[in-house]
């Protein structure tokens, strides 16, 4: 018979306890949950409980701490969306916080922005659904709608908690995306404006992308030189990346190049918002392969021949072998460049 350890058996009864307690709060939600629940699911005494965490409060936090170290195991879109939400709803204030603070932690932008902030914000939300919905899709299977409708929940929940703290319970709004996988939206991809669009022209042009470039969807180095298609929206047309991820062929890099009349202000809004959101889908999932180059001095746009880059730009190139091959310009040129195979 092997014998445990003290140190041994206190991380066994810490661990059973952790299990227990996602249960009971997955259950009940934080408020109506019961400690001595917690400990008749772990088959333990109140007592033991305690020993390993002082208060209720303090359990809630190690949960959330023990899902968010668990790494990105979520495969199944409820799952991911459960995982998703619970990270997300961590930067929620707790009662006794100040209300500035709070505000700092939600990253709230509420009378922050000005009307155009207003306009690139909702381009920007587009974008970030588009994100979630490739993490959540299989072949054939868009997301996005979903992804849209558990985005605006998320941000219900924040705007909540930025006016009264502590009147949510986090863990049923996580219950509540997870369900929300299981709707059917009857989500289909055909705009029909795209069968009107200007085919892109061919052409073969030398490409030399500047260097030092990065992702901000993974963080990675992002060669542009790489077979694929360069999409470049300026921040008032980001609703249009779709159009090129559902052109593309199957397994093909589709490069989103953001470019703003204001970097200081615009670029800086889009890099927070996909930062916060692939900041949390990092920990739970495989991220999109679509990449996402912010061009705040618009070097890039200047590389691939963009005149007069601005946030209503549209425009884009298909790349092979060092080459541009095809040139689109207008609405709809992302899918122009990505059909022109």
């Amino acid at each position: 018979m092997v014998r445990l350890t003290r140190v041994q058996q206190q991380e066994r009864t810490r661990a059973s306890v952790l299990v227990a307690a996602r249960d009971e709060f997955t259950e009940h939600g934080y408020a109506s949950a019961k400690v001595d629940r917690i400990a008749g699911r772990a088959e333990l005494t109140r007592g033991a409980v305690y020993s390993n965490f002082p208060s209720k409060r303090a359990l809630y936090l190690a949960v959330l701490t023990d899902l968010v170290e668990s790494g990105p195991t979520a495969e199944a879109p409820g799952d991911v969306l459960g995982a998703f939400a619970r990270v997300w709803l961590e930067r929620l204030p707790l009662v006794g916080d100040s209300a500035a603070a709070g505000r700092l932690q939600l990253r709230s932008l509420d009378g922050v922005l000005d009307d155009h902030g207003r306009t690139v914000l909702a381009q920007v939300a587009r974008l970030e659904a588009l994100l979630l919905g490739l993490a959540l899709e299989s072949p054939g299977d868009r997301r996005v709608r979903l992804a849209s409708l558990v985005l605006t929940l998320l941000d219900g929940a924040g705007h909540s908690a930025e006016i009264a703290p502590g009147a949510g319970d986090p863990f049923d709004v996580a219950l509540a995306c997870e369900q929300l996988a299981g709707i059917d939206l009857a989500d289909t991809w055909a705009p029909p404006h795209l069968q009107f669009v200007k085919p892109a022209v061919s052409c073969a042009e030398a490409f030399e992308p500047p260097g030092d470039l990065v992702d901000q969807i993974s963080g990675a180095p992002a060669d542009l030189g790489a077979d694929g298609v360069i999409v470049v929206l300026g921040a008032g047309r980001l609703g249009a990346a779709e159009e090129a991820v559902r052109t593309a062929g199957p397994g093909e890099q589709v490069t989103v190049v953001v470019v703003a009349s204001d970097p200081a202000e615009t670029s800086a809004l889009v890099r927070l918002r996909v930062a916060d959101l692939t900041g949390c889908l990092r920990r739970v999932c495989t991220l999109p392969l679509l990449r996402l180059v912010l061009d705040d001095r618009a070097v890039v746009a200047a590389a691939l021949g963009v005149a007069d880059p601005g946030d209503e730009t549209e425009a884009a190139v298909r790349v092979r072998g060092g080459v541009i091959v095809a040139r689109a310009a207008g609405r709809g040129a992302g899918h122009a460049a990505a059909v022109a195979r």
